[in-house]
């Protein structure tokens, strides 16, 4: 199976659900749930807002205290007048009736007002509505019967009825109006023949309100009667139904508005991600290389960041397929030499029988084994250090203490005779990295075992050096060896490239380490390069590695 086919393999994997179904691909809905929660989000809170404006219990009830103290006041004047003015003397105990009527007619009849007047024993003994004052008749055209309100009105009286619904009814005692009502009939009459001004309101029988003040008409603190005078709520309710259809036609426009906008808001972000992810589909599914994911590259927000990104990615899964293709590609190439030689071997020993031949032959067969077994190991290393590098955490690495380790070891055990790697005296916690210490330590090996197999036969220096430039460690590996090819300093950081000198047996190097020491280096965020050591007359002293690392920040 190629590595193409196991890529498709996994994203099948991961793209199904425990039990072995596919998972729903949501970016084919034909409305997105994300534009979903977008409109909700919006909607809800104009929702809130406006369902606390239709509540309009308070302003009702604002409405009718403001009616109440009016009505109060428009009381104790009338009950004022009829105390100075329809009363027989000092000494009355009644009220004189005819011009109790006229103040009535008078004061009363220019508003839609009604007023009756109680006596102390409890009759009533006056009643607006029936005083004609300057009333007229007004004639009104009935409906037909069989009339239909229009779809306007229809939805205007649903409106209405949605909202009556909501909004929590006063409770107040049933209004009383029949021919011959007394004084007992109303609470309020009652309490203002004991002196006690009382207002009521009372609910009609159609389901309006009215109000009810009664206030007792008084002579020199005589009680002679009670005015009790009625205010309907009509336009009470007239003015709350107004205000209510206008909230609710505000409401219906900003609503529309709200959708509109959230529309537009969920297609801003919901269609670049949709093309994001069915470009990512297309990718994943198709055989070659046609289908790349799209950049909005005028976009300088999230979403052009998100598309820019995945387009990278998209090339840079590209770039490791090609390379790990590439690299089994030079895995078989390497592993077939050995082998072919080994092959020759064999079938050259199984026709001599001369003694000295067969040991050559012996010697073959087992350098191409260590070799085999070298290649093997150098590559199972490499396949997995991306992987580890991805895995690992990364934690502070003093670069000065982690050389001085590395070079007391070479000093100590590992350096030819006559041959030296030096390293000045740096102070601890100056040169510190964030990274894996055990791939960064591989690193500085393989430089110093590169620098040191290249050093003079017998003699020679190795130096290593650390430095810091701004926000980077720089580290330096220099020998005195014959120096870099012309045109080599970037083939050497190839896999299986392999530049040694005349005096090591062939196959004594697998080609990899610095290749590995690259990729370890640009895992880190950091990056390598090699040239050769140059004197004034242009003449090459030998070889420099320079490795910077990024420094690790404080907090």
């Amino acid at each position: 199976m190629s590595q193409k086919d196991n890529i498709k393999a996994l994203a099948a994997v991961t793209r199904d659900q425990p039990d072995g179904t596919p998972r729903p691909r949501h970016y084919t809905r034909g409305l997105s749930p994300l534009m979903l929660r977008i409109m909700a989000v919006n909607a809800i809170a104009l929702i809130i807002l406006v369902g606390g404006v239709l509540y309009l219990n308070q302003f009702r009830a604002n409405l009718i205290n403001d009616r109440l103290g009016t009505l109060t006041t428009q009381a104790q004047i009338i009950a004022g007048a009829l105390g100075e003015s329809a009363a027989t003397g000092p000494e009355a105990t009644e009220i004189d009736l005819a011009p109790a009527r006229q103040i009535i007619t008078r004061l009363v009849g220019p508003t839609d007002n009604r007023a009756r007047l109680f006596a102390t024993d409890g009759r009533m003994i006056a009643d607006s509505r029936f005083l004609a004052g300057d009333k007229r008749l007004i004639e009104e055209k009935l409906p037909a019967l069989d009339a239909k309100p229009g779809i306007a009105q229809q939805i205007e009286n649903a409106v209405h009825r949605l909202l009556d619904g909501i909004t929590d009814e006063i409770e107040a005692p049933a209004n009383i109006d029949r021919p011959g009502m007394r004084a007992a009939d109303f609470t309020e009459v009652m309490a203002a023949l004991e002196g006690e001004s009382m207002s009521q309101l009372r609910l009609r029988q159609d389901g309006r309100y009215v109000i009810n003040v009664a206030v007792p008409v008084q002579r020199f603190r005589r009680i002679l009667g009670v005015m009790l005078l009625t205010a309907q709520t009509e336009d009470i309710d007239a003015i709350v139904r107004a205000e209510q259809m206008l909230t609710v036609k505000i409401f219906v426009g900003a609503f529309l508005l709200t959708i509109l906008l959230s529309f537009f808001l969920g297609r801003t972000l919901v269609r670049p991600i949709r093309v994001l992810a069915r470009a990512a589909e297309r990718v994943r599914q198709t055989i070659g290389r046609e289908e790349n994911i799209p950049e909005f590259a005028e976009r300088m927000d999230e979403i052009g960041d998100l598309s820019r990104s995945l387009s990278d990615m998209t090339q840079a899964l590209y770039h490791q397929i090609d390379r790990v293709e590439q690299f089994a590609a030079d895995v078989a190439h390497e592993i077939k030499n050995p082998l072919s030689s080994m092959r020759s071997a064999l079938e050259t020993l199984s026709m001599t029988d001369k003694p000295d031949v067969q040991a050559k032959l012996y010697d073959i067969l087992r350098d191409d084994v260590k070799r085999i077994d070298r290649l093997i190991t150098d590559i199972s290393d490499a396949s997995r250090l991306e992987a580890e590098l991805t895995r690992a955490e990364t934690e502070p690495v003093d670069l000065a203490v982690m050389l001085k380790v590395l070079v007391d070891a070479y000093e100590t055990t590992q350096c030819p005779e006559g041959l030296s790697v030096t390293l000045g005296d740096y102070e601890a916690n100056v040169f510190m990295v964030a990274g894996v210490e055990a791939r960064l330590g591989q690193v500085w090996r393989n430089l110093i075992d590169n620098a040191i197999s290249f050093s003079p036969e017998g003699g020679g220096k190795v130096m290593v050096s650390v430095e810091r430039q701004d926000r980077w460690v720089i580290v330096m590996v220099e020998d005195e060896g014959p120096g870099l090819p012309e045109g080599a300093e970037e083939k050497i950081f190839s896999r299986f490239y392999s530049e040694r000198p005349d005096r090591e047996a062939f196959g004594s190097h697998s080609g990899l380490g610095l290749a590995i020491s690259r990729q370890v280096v640009e895992a880190h965020g950091g990056i390598i390069r090699a040239e050769n050591r140059i004197d004034e007359n242009a003449s090459i002293l030998g070889a420099r590695f320079v490795v910077e690392l990024p420094l690790m920040k404080t907090r």
